[in-house]
């Protein structure tokens, strides 16, 4: 006996049956109440980032008031770590948060009613040399860090964080190289 296949109204009339089942048993009061919807993976990710630049941010504005005299050598790399706060930052929605601007210099923490504290920051050292190793030092320790965020990162955000990672790794460079000197 050959089989009959079932017709596209009998199969529209099955599946719109088993979504009304669905619905009907979503709909009972019988269940915990539903949990806050989860944050996800991708905001989570860009917002600790972007914490974690305007951490460095500050570092960039105390070794600047430490040692004044290193301040127009810091300019150009704060506006890069600047720019890519505002770039984690956005996430192409209008409910992003406010990007900042290359000048300011009070940090405008993004999700910060979710964020644990930020630790103390660490002190300035005394010596130019010692300042400008420290900061060399934070900006490769965050460059590793996003390095290893990469694996799960989702692919639009992995690439940019594999960019910032980079460019951290290129401050810490010229952060220790002798400005002006002949190789």
């Amino acid at each position: 006996m050959p089989s009959i296949p079932p017709s596209r109204r009998g199969l529209l009339a099955g599946a719109a049956g088993v979504a009304g089942a669905a619905l009907l048993s979503g709909c009972s009061d019988d269940g915990p109440p539903a949990a806050a919807p989860e944050v996800p993976l991708e905001r989570r990710m860009r917002e600790t980032a972007v914490r974690e630049s305007e951490r460095l941010l500050e570092r960039y504005d105390a070794t600047a008031a430490a040692h004044p005299a290193l301040a127009q050598r810091l300019v150009p790399l704060r506006a890069s770590v600047a720019a890519h706060t505002a770039a984690l930052a956005d996430e192409g929605s209008p409910a992003a948060s406010p990007s900042r601007s290359a000048s300011a210099h009070s940090p405008v923490p993004t999700g910060a009613a979710a964020a644990p504290p930020a630790p103390a920051a660490a002190p300035v050292p005394a010596a130019a040399a010692d300042a400008l190793t420290a900061l060399a030092d934070a900006e490769r320790s965050l460059a590793e860090a996003r390095t290893i965020s990469l694996a799960g990162a989702p692919g639009e955000l992995a690439r940019m964080l594999a960019s910032v990672a980079a460019c951290g790794h290129v401050h810490a460079y010229l952060l220790t190289s002798n400005p002006g000197a002949s190789s």
